[in-house]
């Protein structure tokens, strides 16, 4: 099934109207109040294309297009989605919003107890969560660029008193998500004879090697990581002190929350309230790392820059946070591509070292990280082959691209997904666990993101075949029925042996595959790869073709109405446009090329012929 990011993206649009909108108005759905996170999922169903995508705009009414209008038709007229949108994301505000008017992100439903006939108390469903700071920034970055537009579209009053209101509830979110992101950070150190030590040596090592040349190499390795951790990292965290000592290991990224004893930041020029108390432990988890690594990245996009998104405090914070997103992507890329030989990405599933969990879903995060890498670093040629050698495994791994067996226990990767302890939770009166199910649309996006940074054209081929059928095994995921048809998640439908799986409205499964849309249109509007070899025979074909034209133009001229005098120009035409092509689009030189040649040899042995019968 071919990936169409726009055709695709309407019928999602239209189906998230028409779920959660009526009379323009937003309507609150069974996760509303409940959890920050679907809030925010949901919104950005529709804000992110909003912004991401030119011909999805809808902060300038008169250039929304006609095919968006008629998707969009459940939220108002041409004029009034954009002020039907303010109040809907100003109640989002609102809604999350505490009694000292601090911004809050609960983890709310999305926060199971670890019990099976447990129940979660009002107090841990508010706790703070990464996955909800994450999508705050990047929802509040969307906020802001779609008012900074529209702002400058619109006089009436009541409407700019709006976008007022708005804009500040949205720059103290952006602004408390950012500190809470910092706060959330953890550089974890232990000792390489502790139980957390020999699980990282192992699965780093793959018994290939000695412990202790496992440990020379990793120090050996991470020897700068672990100088810059100890020279700037300072704001909104305590690192131990055993960093200094090489013959500790260590691992860094994000903790599920705040951590417990982070210091609050104070160094900005406006007083934030609202920092917690964190109660999480120092234990880096790399799915949470993945879901931080995905919002920061927005704080520096060309949009954020472009439309000077940020204020002076949030600059501040974004160059910390920037740090952060560094270290962590080289990190685990270097943990992912450890030793000389195979990587320990390579021998899944991946093991987690803190919580001694194993799953394919882990292999797939880190692989996530390391795709942020590749494209941070442009990746070699044999890193990005080995990178979806890797994805192809995943994928079959987790039947998106083959068939399930009876009793498959890869089922469990999709229903009811897999399950995380958070560690530290227990303080908050009982342990919380986190569960994932988004397998496939975390894969697809992955997929495309490596296809836009390939430029290997049979590197490139395999991912777009591999995203198709990724695409495929997920459209065929939509609910067709009940109140959520056209949107996610009916696992049934591919995997019918799923007994237990019932229909289940999924925003967070709704949005990634929004994502995964968004990426697939900047995937088409890349420049396609060049091949240096149909380059070269392009422009040999081009020099015969513009020789035999010239010696065509030799023959007597004639009437400049003449079918002769019109072959003439389309084929100079034709000659310009092809060589003005070749250097980037080499392949539809060549077939320009072709026609021409045939059409300049056809007007020879036309005079050829003419010349024997005189």
């Amino acid at each position: 099934m071919q990936i169409k990011p726009r055709q695709h993206m309407l019928e999602i649009w239209q189906a998230m109207a028409r779920h959660s909108f009526e009379d323009g108005k937003l309507v609150r759905g069974d996760t509303d109040g409940l959890s920050s996170v679907a809030d925010a999922e949901r919104l950005l169903c529709l804000l992110y294309p909003a912004t991401e995508v030119p011909a999805f705009r809808l902060d300038q009414p008169d250039t929304t297009e006609r095919d968006v209008l008629r998707a969009l038709d459940r939220i108002g007229s041409r004029l009034e989605i954009p002020p039907n949108l303010i109040t809907a994301l100003t109640q989002f505000m609102r809604t999350h919003t505490g009694t000292d008017d601090s911004p809050t992100f609960a983890g709310g439903h999305y926060f199971r107890p670890a019990e099976p006939d447990g129940e979660i108390t009002h107090e841990q469903s508010q706790l703070g969560v990464v996955d909800s700071y994450s999508m705050s920034v990047t929802l509040c970055l969307a906020t802001l660029g779609f008012l900074k537009v529209y702002e400058g579209t619109t006089t009436r009053p009541e409407v700019l008193r709006a976008i007022a209101e708005l804009r500040d509830a949205t720059n103290a979110r952006l602004t408390a998500a950012m500190i809470s992101l910092l706060r959330s950070f953890t550089v974890n150190v232990f000792d390489a004879e502790s139980e957390q030590g020999k699980r990282l040596i192992q699965v780093v090592g793959q018994g290939r090697q000695s412990d202790r040349a496992v440990l020379q190499q990793f120090s050996r390795r991470l020897r700068p990581l672990r100088a810059t951790i100890i020279e700037s990292l300072t704001r909104g965290i305590q690192v131990d002190e055993g960093i200094r000592d090489e013959s500790q290991l260590f691992e860094c990224g994000w903790a599920w929350g705040i951590v417990k004893d982070a210091p609050t930041v104070t160094d900005l020029d406006v007083q934030v309230h609202g920092q917690p108390d964190g109660i999480a432990d120092r234990l880096p988890y790399v799915y949470f790392t993945v879901v931080a690594l995905d919002g920061i990245q927005d704080l520096f996009s060309d949009r954020t820059l472009t439309l000077g998104l940020l204020d002076a405090d949030q600059q501040k914070l974004a160059e910390a946070l920037r740090l952060r997103w560094e270290l962590s992507q080289q990190y685990w890329s270097a943990i992912a591509r450890f030793g000389g030989e195979r990587w320990p990405l390579e021998d899944l599933p991946w093991q987690t070292t803190g919580l001694r969990l194993e799953s394919e879903y882990f292999s797939l995060t880190v692989a996530a990280i390391l795709v942020h890498d590749l494209v941070r670093r442009k990746a070699t040629d044999d890193d990005l082959t080995r990178t979806v050698a890797v994805m192809e495994r995943l994928a079959d791994r987790g039947r998106v691209t083959s068939r399930m067996t009876k009793d498959d226990p890869t089922i469990r990767l999709h229903t009811p997904g897999v399950t995380m302890p958070l560690a530290g939770s227990e303080h908050s009166g009982g342990v919380l666990l986190w569960r994932m199910t988004d397998y496939s649309a975390q894969l697809l996006k992955r997929i495309i993101q490596l296809a836009t940074l390939s430029r290997n054209i049979g590197a490139q081929d395999r991912l777009l075949r591999l995203a198709e059928q990724a695409f495929e095994h997920l459209w065929s995921r939509r609910i067709d029925d009940e109140d959520g048809a056209g949107l996610w998640d009916d696992v049934r439908s591919v995997y019918p042996d799923a007994r237990t799986a019932g229909l289940r409205m999924s925003w967070s499964i709704t949005e990634r595959v929004t994502e995964c849309l968004v990426a697939a249109r900047n995937l088409y509007e890349q420049q396609p790869i060049r091949s240096p070899e149909l380059a070269e025979l392009a422009r040999e074909l081009l020099s015969e073709a513009t020789h035999l034209f010239g010696k065509e133009q030799l023959e007597a001229s004639a009437a400049a109405d003449g079918s002769r005098a019109r072959a003439m120009r389309s084929i100079e035409s034709r000659l310009d446009h092809a060589r003005g092509l070749v250097d980037e689009r080499p392949a539809t030189a060549f077939a320009l090329a072709l026609p021409v040649l045939q059409e300049l040899d056809t007007l020879a042995q036309a005079r050829g012929a003419a010349a024997q019968e005189v």
